[in-house]
């Protein structure tokens, strides 16, 4: 009577045992599911794209195709000593207004980066202070993003511009800046000679 008994307990443990192991294989198979999944879901740079507010990289870089932008060759310190325009852009990595700005940005620099100096501004990079010297860019920063700030030889704001805006806006701008012809006349960026600029008056 007594074996019996103790095969049916065998039994009981070794179903016991059995079941044991699958409720803690099933317990480590759905953390390692519930851990993978948040691990996914965390990495927002591979998820992220132009018109999402994700952080995924240098804009310039990404959406631009000019990672040479960041970081600035000169200061706007330096940009000053040297008499040259200087276009500021203040960005965030971050933002899709940015993101899709970029592209503009490059475009500019790829017309006016030997004449003018493309200063491109992470605003999380500026100093917190109570004021700020005109030679700062946050000097000229207004709390938005994008934000584009062209100033002259002179060192004299000719456009500021808070928003995505055209690369056609800017080009206007930079074309009185350095005495072009409108791009109505030619898409070039060709200077006005004194006789064109009679004429053109003289109509």
């Amino acid at each position: 009577m007594i074996f019996p008994f103790l095969q049916l307990h065998n039994t009981i443990l070794a179903i016991y045992r059995s079941s044991w192991r699958r409720i803690v294989s099933t317990c480590l198979l759905t953390l390692i599911g519930a851990f993978s999944c948040s691990f996914l879901i965390g990495t927002s740079p591979a998820l992220a794209g132009i018109n999402d507010d994700h952080f995924d990289g240098n804009i310039f870089a990404l959406y631009g195709g000019n990672g040479s932008l960041v970081p600035p060759r000169v200061t706007l310190a330096d940009s000053f000593n040297r008499s040259k325009p200087a276009i500021l852009v203040f960005y965030v990595d971050d933002s899709s207004d940015c993101k899709q700005f970029a592209i503009v940005v490059s475009r500019m620099q790829a017309f006016y980066g030997r004449s003018a100096d493309l200063i491109p501004v992470n605003v999380d990079a500026i100093p917190l202070k109570a004021t700020y010297a005109p030679t700062e860019p946050g000097y000229y920063y207004d709390g938005a993003v994008p934000q584009i700030v062209v100033l002259n030889q002179k060192s004299e704001v000719v456009l500021n511009h808070k928003g995505k805006v055209a690369y056609e806006k800017v080009d206007d701008v930079l074309r009185e800046v350095f005495n072009l012809l409108p791009r109505e006349i030619t898409p070039d960026l060709k200077q006005r000679s004194f006789n064109e600029f009679s004429s053109e008056l003289a109509k």
